[in-house]
């Protein structure tokens, strides 16, 4: 049996296997932020989402199908439902309908039964004013009799037969035991509440006034971030700051069972229906399946959060991987392609203590070599009262372990902060340039002592400066024979081989914010931006200034695949050049919200062939980017698409019979609007397109077997019939077959007469090999003469559109 974890991410929904770890199914349509899921009390096969788009929807997440959305009209923040209350659901919407609002309420939304797609439901009644929006903040207890809601200070308890309560902890000066989470006992008038000093509180006799009464739980040193008791009521499940699970006896209180050591706080608990799973998800964008016996069997990791990203956005040159902070102290290696955390590598290798105002070592910088071979970090630590404390690692990579180990530690390489680190490109020498504000620059030489046991080590063999001015940015060319450094509003180009200053290049007022070097044929210029809003261009070969540009560019991101250049301005502009063009290859205002602080190139698999000449510029790579919001977003035309799995699954007859035939309209339309390509996608030669799909609408008691419906389907594709429609009725007492040169059909019966019988469901469809046939005839609107008292009725037609090419074999499905 496999087990299914639903975790609400950006705009989409994602199910993963318990079992497997891996993603089995990426629920879209969601157009804005997903709030909340919770599984539909009257079908286990079924869950709802809610998002601050204004939508809730209805999914099958086994075969991972849309099967109705209903449109509320508000922003949703969170989602609950009651097995008493069905056709409901609660959600939480702003008193207001603005985003912008502070004032939340509770509201029972009915669900309107339609056959249709997507219902407008907008009969909403208010259950409790002025709640918390945050999920953990409301529950419903004993089989759905009353909801409890808990805000700052105060829990209101309502019942459902018009009671209400207001609970208050016993308040202290300077105390902090204000409501964080709540939790009621699935069986018994019990609510446990979660309180920012670190104790839990279980509330009973609550609905006689004011004779309710309180027992404490305390283990937790910070605030508690969610709580949640066993579909039984028998434990009760607890996690905030320390990474630490919590596992009570309800009925023995001073009995607990833990798990530590769970690597991020824990931020929400789930529990499966059968209680044989419990679900924890994490502030590092981590969920972690456990059994019931306290024992952690899986643990799906995303791309980490953390607070900051320190390190530039790096690929590594073996794995591929896209490699940027990740918990504190350490480097993720995460798998673009799969969408997937490969692992971790502990930089600090220190024990991260989780407490506020101690400063800790931090991963600030980090470069690989062109081969991947070696990776340099530097750490950091300022504390109060201290100097600035810093380590440069290089780490060599094992091919034993298929990771990197640590070769050497240099402590202190500079007086102060480096701004940047990079490697040269050269294949003949290993070397790591480091520049910092002391006002230096420093060569770090791999030597190689292979003739003795001491094996290969670093030390620094150049240091070099000028004018006392403080270096802000460095670059290596493409062959690695120059070495570009920006002190200040000076530019300077040095010889890695000799040390010798070459040249120094000037350019208007203002300080040097990034250098980079051309590709390929443009590997003679070297491009710069400085703090006055300008983007230059010097010609290496002349020493000249070749042009220059008023532009405010925050970041410069080369592909190293090709000769284009992203530029991204300060106000989420992209523009794609070449540096000897004068005209950009693309350019785009408003790219995202935020600014952006990280990009990089990363190299397809397989080079696209692109016959548009604007597209033609990620041919080989793909462009992401990192905004002030921590969103990782990769760049397609069209759009930009926050990182995704990609579904690479085989354009099939049955791929599209089976998987795709309830998308909506609107969201083929949004689609088609947002991807201009979409429309142009070629399916391979033999293939068949199916353009409207309703047998699965199809009740399956009177469908004939699968096995008559194969071979028909099967010898469909085989015969060739010249400017023909083939037309078939499905009747629930046996299939009707009619073919004929015109598309102005008259449904027949094989014995000549017209159709006009009793009948429960129909099933029409037509085969075309016209190329000029329009989808769009009257012959898709058949309508079909049923008796007097039951009137007309339209019948869901399925066609295929043939290719001009048929072939009489089977692998043509």
């Amino acid at each position: 049996m496999i087990s299914y974890v639903e975790s609400g991410i950006t705009v989409s929904v994602k199910v993963y296997s318990s079992s497997s770890e891996e993603c089995v199914h990426d629920l879209q349509g969601h157009t804005d932020l997903v709030s909340g899921i919770a599984r539909n009390p009257s079908n286990h096969l079924q869950v709802y989402s809610c998002s601050a788009d204004g939508t809730v929807r209805l999914w099958d997440f086994t075969d991972g199908i849309l099967i109705k959305t209903f449109i509320i009209g508000y922003p949703i923040y969170s989602i609950y439902v009651s097995e008493k209350h069905g056709g409901v659901v609660f959600v939480v919407v702003p008193m207001a309908n603005d985003k912008s609002s502070e004032l939340f309420q509770l509201v029972a939304v009915h669900l309107p039964r339609s056959g249709d797609q997507e219902v407008e439901a907008r009969e909403l009644s208010a259950v409790l004013c002025d709640v918390s929006p945050s999920p953990g903040a409301a529950s419903f207890g004993r089989e759905g009799e009353y909801v409890a809601a808990a805000k700052g200070l105060q829990l209101e308890v309502f019942f459902f037969k018009k009671q209400k309560f207001f609970l208050k902890p016993g308040i202290k000066k300077g105390s902090k035991n204000a409501f964080t989470c709540v939790s009621c006992h699935p069986k018994e008038d019990c609510i446990a509440t979660g309180h920012a000093d670190g104790k839990i509180r279980l509330w009973r006799n609550f609905n006689q006034k004011k004779e309710y009464t309180y027992s404490t739980l305390h283990w937790h040193h910070g605030a508690v971030n969610t709580l949640q008791f066993t579909p039984e009521g028998t434990n009760l499940l607890s996690g905030g700051i320390e990474s630490v699970l919590v596992q009570w006896r309800y009925t023995q209180e001073n009995q607990k069972d833990f798990l530590p050591r769970l690597g991020a706080a824990i931020t929400h608990i789930a529990v499966s229906p059968d209680g044989s799973l419990f679900c924890t998800s994490h502030s590092d964008n981590k969920i972690t399946i456990i059994q019931s016996c306290v024992k952690v069997s899986a643990i799906i990791q995303g791309l980490v959060k953390s607070e900051g990203v320190r390190t530039d956005l790096m690929i590594d040159p073996r794995s591929k991987a896209l490699v940027l902070n990740g918990k504190p102290g350490h480097l993720q290696f995460y798998s673009l392609h799969r969408d997937k955390q490969l692992y971790n590598l502990d930089i600090v290798q220190q024990e991260y203590i989780n407490e506020e105002g101690l400063d800790q070592f931090e991963v600030v910088k980090a470069a690989f070599d062109a081969h991947g071979d070696w990776l340099a970090t530097v750490e950091e630590r300022r504390q109060k009262g201290s100097e600035l404390e810093i380590n440069l690692k290089l780490w060599a990579y094992d091919e034993q372990t298929q990771s990197f180990v640590l070769n050497t530690t240099v402590t202190a390489p500079h007086e102060d902060q480096i701004t940047a680190m990079c490697f040269s490109p050269s294949p003949e020498t290993t070397m790591l340039v480091t520049i910092s504000f002391d006002g230096h620059f420093k060569a770090w030489l791999l030597a190689d002592h292979s003739d003795t046991k001491e094996g290969a080590s670093w030390s620094c063999d150049f240091v070099g400066g000028y004018h006392l001015l403080k270096p802000g940015c460095c670059c290596f060319s493409a062959d690695g024979s120059l070495l570009a450094v920006g002190f200040q509003e000076v530019v300077t180009v040095w010889s890695p081989s000799s040390w010798e200053l070459l040249t120094t290049l000037s350019q208007p007022p203002g300080a040097i914010r990034d250098l980079c070097f051309g590709r390929l044929s443009c590997s003679k210029y070297l491009l710069g931006t400085s703090t006055k809003n300008q983007l230059c261009c010097w010609n290496i070969l002349t020493c000249s200034l070749e042009w220059s540009t008023p532009m405010d560019v925050s970041l410069l991101q080369a592909d190293p695949l090709s000769e284009n250049i992203a530029a991204f301005c300060s106000q989420s502009g992209l523009f794609v050049f070449k540096p000897g063009e004068p005209r950009p290859l693309y350019s785009q205002r408003a790219l995202c919200t935020g600014k952006v602080q990280h990009a990089i190139f990363a190299p397809r698999d397989q080079m696209l062939e692109s016959c548009e000449e604007h597209a033609q510029w990620l041919n080989r790579s793909q462009l992401y980017f990192l905004t002030q919001h921590m969103v990782l977003t990769v760049f397609v035309f069209g759009g930009v698409f926050q990182l995704m799995v990609d579904n690479s699954v085989a354009v099939t007859p049955f791929y599209l019979l089976l998987g795709k035939h309830r998308l909506q309209q609107q969201q083929q339309q949004q689609e088609a609007l947002t991807n201009p390509m979409a429309e142009r996608i070629q399916l391979p030669q033999g293939s068949i397109a199916i353009k409207e799909v309703c047998l699965l609408y199809t009740p399956a008691h009177v469908l004939p077997s699968a096995s008559f419906l194969c071979s028909m389907f099967v010898r469909s594709l085989l015969i060739s019939s010249q400017n023909s429609i083939v037309m078939m009725a499905l009747h629930p007492r046996g299939l009707f077959h009619q073919s004929c040169s015109d598309t102005s059909v008259q449904m027949e019966t094989r014995r000549g007469s017209h159709i006009k019988c009793n009948f429960t469901t129909w099933f029409v469809l037509i085969q075309t090999t016209r190329p000029e046939f329009n989808p769009e005839h009257p012959v898709q609107e058949l309508e079909l003469c049923r008796p007097p008292h039951t009137g007309r009725v339209r019948i869901p037609i399925l066609v295929y559109y043939r290719l001009h090419t048929i072939y009489s074999s089977p692998h043509t499905i």
